[in-house]
Parts: structure tokens; C-alpha cells; sequence
């Protein structure tokens, strides 16, 4: 029975990893006769799963669309990487609410599920991260973030393989304090025990990270918190673009929609307010004018402008549908 359980799953994870399997071939790879593999799709059957079937030289099998949603077959990396999808939907704000609910029952369900060894490794990265809620830009390798949330939760010191700004590729030491997610980035603030300082170090640009096997006394933040001390960093850290815009919502209005996005100020009147963001990437910048929702004006620098005015002229063709 273990063996036909096992057989049965193996042949769920073949099914999802191809839109169409020919018979011969599917029976190959599990070891088994077309009679076993014709037994074992009928299994998948009575199971929930909608199994295809086509007969004659070129017959196969192809999984095909429910009505509902039966049990799927993930790897580990899967699993974690779905974990952390639904993580961040259930801690999304503003426009997200709707979903944010949803999520956090389908989180539920899926840690409850998981093996031990996997339950450590979410655990992990949801015990050491803080910020806003998850962005949707491009993200960072999901093994280097959880080998990060672990070292960070044990106080393990790391080698990391690390790509700056300017291109050139370092390697650094570091003692990793915590992980810090702000808009679309993924931040660690870390020790740098080559520097003999602080750095926030952004986790797409960690092509490798090692543990050292030496553990570490966790040291004093230069600041209020985590958050505090990674948004002061962003902000006083050289970038190709500094912007100024006002925005005409109150203070609080705004940074509830952007989050992390950006640094807003009080202005001097209450309907309105100031963001401050540095950065290397302007569309980044388009993307958090986009979320605040409001009137903007007094942009700089001009080269915003610029951008600004060149995605304006593609979403005004775009509205407009060819002749």
C-alpha cells in the first residue's frame, strides 16, 4: 500500500509538471506496465483529479480542469514559495484587504500541512522579517531569503556573495540581524564584520549566501528598530535620483497607500503632504504616484518629469482602442 501511495503521488507530480503525458512514456518513468498505470490514473480519478485519456498510437494522459480544486502534489521549494505568496497577500493593505482575508486561511491550511522541516523553514523567514507588506517587483531567490531568515533567527554568521550598486561583485561577512521588506525590496541589515559597521544590503543582489557555522551576540540597533534604521539607510544612501513631489492627501492618507514605498512628511497645509524617495529606478517612483492615488505636483528632478510624461503618452494610447 505504501508503495502504490507513494506511485500514486509520483504520478500526480509528473501530471502537474506537463500539460500532456504519452502513455508509454508516463509508465516508463514510474517503473510500471500500462495496465499498473492505467490503475493508478483511476486512483487519481476517485481522488478529485480530472485525468484525460486518449487512446491509439498517440494516446496519453493530460490533467485537466476541476470543479474543484483537489489537493496538489509540491515540492519543498514549492511549498515554501507558496507559504510565502499567500503571506504576502495576507499582509497586503489598502486595495489588497479584499484578498488579505482569504490568504491567511489558505496560509493556515497550508503550514498545518507541512512536513516539520519545512514548518521551521516559513517559520523562520515570517519570525525575522518586518516591514510593509510584500511588493510585487522582481523578487529575490527564494533559497538565499530563507537561508538569510535562518541565520538571522539563529545568530549564525554569514558569507555573502553580494553584487553593489555599481556593478562591482564583493564578498562580504556579515553577522545578519534582520530582514526588512519595504515596497517591491528586500533589505537585510546586517553587521559587516569586513567594515566594522552597519549595512543594509538588498537581497536581490546576494547571488550566494553561506553559513560560517560561528553563532553571534546579537549587537544594539543604531536606531529605533529595524524598519527605522534600513529607511534611514535608504534614504541617506548615494542613489542616481532624489525626488521631491507633493502630494494632495493628508500625511496619513498617503503613507497608509504607500506603506513602505516611499518617506512622506507633513506639509504645511493638512490636505497635503511631501514624499521623499532615492533611488536608482524611476519607474519604481512612477509605481508609488500611482498607489497614492491623488493629485501630484512640484515633481523634481526634471528627469521624472521626463518619465512621467513617456508613460503618460503610452497609458493615454492604450486607453484609446486602434481604428
Amino acid at each position: 500500500m505504501a508503495n502504490t501511495s507513494s506511485r500514486t503521488l509520483r504520478l500526480l507530480s509528473l501530471m502537474q509538471a506537463r500539460s500532456r503525458w504519452p502513455g508509454g512514456e508516463l509508465a516508463d518513468r514510474l517503473g510500471v506496465s500500462a495496465r499498473t498505470l492505467r490503475r493508478d490514473v483511476e486512483r487519481l480519478r476517485e481522488l478529485g483529479y480530472p485525468v484525460d485519456a486518449t487512446s491509439g498510437p498517440d494516446g496519453g494522459y493530460r490533467l485537466a480542469a476541476g470543479a474543484s480544486l483537489p489537493p496538489l502534489a509540491l515540492d519543498d521549494e514549492e511549498a515554501v514559495a507558496l507559504a510565502l505568496a499567500l503571506q504576502g497577500a495576507a499582509t497586503g493593505t489598502g486595495d489588497d484587504d479584499a484578498s488579505a482575508q482569504p490568504a491567511l486561511r489558505a496560509l493556515a491550511k497550508v503550514v498545518q500541512v507541512m512536513p516539520p522541516r519545512l514548518r521551521r523553514r516559513v517559520d523562520a523567514l515570517r519570525a525575522v522579517t518586518v516591514g510593509g507588506p510584500w511588493g510585487a517587483g522582481d523578487g529575490p531567490d527564494p533559497a538565499v531569503l530563507l537561508v538569510l531568515a535562518q541565520a538571522c533567527r539563529d545568530a549564525d554568521r554569514l558569507a555573502l556573495d553580494y553584487t553593489a550598486a555599481d556593478g562591482a561583485r564583493t564578498q562580504r561577512r556579515v553577522e545578519p540581524h534582520a530582514l526588512v521588506r519595504l515596497g517591491r525590496r528586500w533589505y537585510l541589515l546586517a553587521w559587516d564584520l569586513g567594515r566594522g559597521d552597519w549595512r543594509t544590503l538588498r537581497v536581490d543582489r546576494t547571488g550566494a549566501a553561506r553559513a560560517e557555522g560561528g553563532r553571534f551576540r546579537p549587537r544594539d540597533l543604531p536606531g529605533a528598530d529595524a524598519v527605522a534604521v534600513v529607511e534611514s539607510s535608504i534614504r541617506t544612501a548615494p542613489a542616481l535620483h532624489d525626488v521631491r513631489a507633493v502630494l494632495h492627501v493628508p500625511a496619513a492618507v498617503a503613507r497608509a497607500r504607500l506603506g513602505g514605498w516611499a518617506h512622506v512628511e507633513e506639509g504645511e497645509r493638512p490636505d497635503a503632504c511631501r514624499l521623499l524617495m532615492s533611488t536608482e529606478d524611476l519607474d519604481w517612483v512612477a509605481f508609488a504616484l500611482a498607489r497614492a492615488r491623488c493629485d501630484v505636483s512640484d515633481v523634481e528632478p526634471a528627469a521624472l518629469r521626463s518619465h512621467l510624461a513617456a508613460w503618460a503618452s503610452r497609458f493615454a494610447a492604450a486607453a484609446h482602442p486602434s481604428p
